[in-house]
């Protein structure tokens, strides 16, 4: 039996603790044993317990990657617990506390950010691979966007593996759910109807949604756009609906804690992102029940979706093309229904929770074996 400890530092559910759930649903529990470090309280607690997952709260080490204080209690947590593999996501406290106790480091890279210029070239970017390589027997990518982010920072490529996220597939939900989920957030019945479920940053290009639904109302069609998330740009937004005159086509959902519904109700899911985007869960959820997707060009996007069978690929920023993409999704209802049928085809050819488990746990054999040597399992 393999014991694999898991350490996040995510107060929040978020794509990470996600991940990790997609993960514990499928994996092998006849030869690898599951332990999740978290920060005490975290709202992940009870759905990897769930799971199955032992749980090791932490004090300390809540949303931040790194402290000498979080280093020594997972340090103390390491040698109690004696884990033959660590696999950190997005804390640098738990990959230094696992190379000072000698047990070989298994990290995720969940999402790509703009490499700063000191770390593209110079001393900065030695560093950076040193330190990066140095804590880490194998990276995992969770798409090649991600991959070229860490290469950018001068990390080699045999240190890394890419990955695309996989999950479990969505049930589609009932006729009287999903009549009782319009009811309750006046979605008007038979409308066509597009949807982003994804944090309410900038980055994650709302704004240009909003400039297409605009451009789309002018040309006198009748849509309903659904927005389901929180963040700290959903008041800046909901003034530009305003603006614009939007009220009655975009619609402000709030946090859905059951995905099924909102995206039972579909024609088309939106996602506009051009920053940090690398493998969405949602775009796959949606996929998995068969909504098409379209979405803009930037990082993972275009691995995720295959422009013209499963959706459609739009340029980066570009609010024009993307009214274009709605519009002609709106216009061919026989394209509609292939891209619905080929969504379901994808899926389960390439992004399955069991494809993604059984990914995993092939970096976590070859780390023990010592093999470090970039092999794409894609």
């Amino acid at each position: 039996m393999i014991r694999v400890l898991n350490i996040i530092s995510d107060t929040n559910i978020g794509g990470a603790g996600r991940v990790l759930m997609n993960y514990l649903q499928y994996t092998d529990r006849t030869h690898f044993e599951t332990l999740v470090a978290l920060p005490r309280g975290s709202l992940l607690k009870f759905s990897l317990e769930k799971l199955g997952a032992t749980i090791c709260e932490v004090d300390g080490i809540a949303d931040r990657s790194f402290s000498w204080g979080d280093v020594k209690e997972l340090r103390k947590l390491i040698r109690k617990v004696q884990p033959d593999l660590v696999h950190t996501h997005g804390t640098l406290s738990g990959r230094v506390a696992a190379k000072l106790c000698r047990v070989p480091i298994v990290f995720t890279r969940h999402s790509a950010f703009p490499v700063p210029n000191h770390l593209k070239m110079g001393p900065g970017r030695w560093l950076n691979k040193g330190l990066n390589e140095f804590l880490a027997n194998q990276i995992i990518a969770v798409s090649p966007a991600a991959a070229e982010n860490l290469m950018d920072g001068g990390i080699s490529l045999d240190k890394i593996t890419v990955m695309m996220n996989g999950v479990a597939p969505v049930a589609r939900s009932s006729y009287d759910v999903c009549n009782t989920f319009c009811q309750e957030y006046h979605i008007p019945e038979k409308r066509f109807t597009m949807g982003i479920l994804a944090r309410i940053e900038p980055y994650k290009g709302h704004m240009h949604i909003i400039e297409a639904a605009q451009m789309l109302k002018k040309q006198g069609r009748e849509f309903t756009i659904l927005i389901a998330g929180t963040g700290t740009f959903e008041p800046q937004l909901q003034e530009e609906v305003k603006k614009r005159h939007l009220e009655d086509e975009v619609l402000f959902l709030g946090f859905q804690r059951e995905v099924a519904p909102f995206l039972s109700v579909l024609d088309v899911q939106l996602n506009a992102s051009y920053g940090t985007e690398t493998s969405s869960l949602s775009i796959l959820e949606g996929m998995s029940m068969g909504v098409p997707a379209i979405v803009s060009s930037y990082g993972g996007n275009p691995w995720l979706i295959d422009d013209g069978e499963d959706g459609l690929i739009f340029p980066n920023r570009d609010s024009e093309a993307l009214a274009k993409c709605m519009a002609k999704l709106m216009d061919e209802p026989k394209t509609l229904a292939k891209m619905r049928k080929r969504a379901v085809e994808l899926f389960h050819q390439r992004f399955t929770g069991e494809i993604f488990a059984k990914k995993v746990e092939q970096v976590y054999y070859d780390v023990l074996k010592g093999v470090t040597h970039g092999t794409k399992y894609n």
